[in-house]
């Protein structure tokens, strides 16, 4: 989680939501991708900490089934970051602040562990949650929410 953390301290220098996340291989030790936001850097509404770790690690395993590993996050996955997990068959997902806003692994949605699914991850919560909260709290607080010029 602290390597999480460090990917977060990075989507926040880059101006975004400082979530970041680590994909561990099924040794749990292994570290198979990093990622942290990157929609503010790329434009790309789907540029979530965790798509980007699940694309990097099925990218460098070749294989797009990631049985075995461990997807470690700051922020509770929201319900494209949940189902992505669903869809790559990760074993657990380990997260750290709760998200009650748009949490979908216990929160507001349990996506995660939906009987209705062919998959459910095991799901580990509250591993660091105040040291993950922190910074998130901190950059909606001094966030300036002046609207964006249009553009194009």
């Amino acid at each position: 989680m602290r390597q999480a953390l460090a990917e977060a301290g990075l989507a926040a220098a880059g101006g975004d939501v400082p979530v970041g996340a680590v994909l561990l291989a099924p040794d749990g030790t292994t570290v198979l991708a990093t990622a942290h936001n990157e929609r503010e850097l790329t434009g790309d509404p789907t540029a979530h900490a965790e798509v980007l770790a699940i694309r990097r690690a099925a990218q460098r395993l070749g294989e797009w089934r990631l049985t075995g590993c461990t997807l470690v996050v700051t922020l509770e996955p929201c319900t494209m970051c949940a189902g992505t997990a669903v869809q790559s068959r990760l074993d657990r997902v380990v997260y750290g602040a709760r998200d009650d806003k748009a949490g979908a692994a216990g929160s507001l949605w349990d996506v995660l562990r939906d009987r209705r699914l062919n998959h459910r991850p095991e799901v580990i919560t509250g591993v660091l949650a105040d040291e993950c909260a922190e910074p998130l709290t901190r950059f909606f607080r001094d966030m300036d929410f002046k609207p964006r010029p249009p553009m194009g």
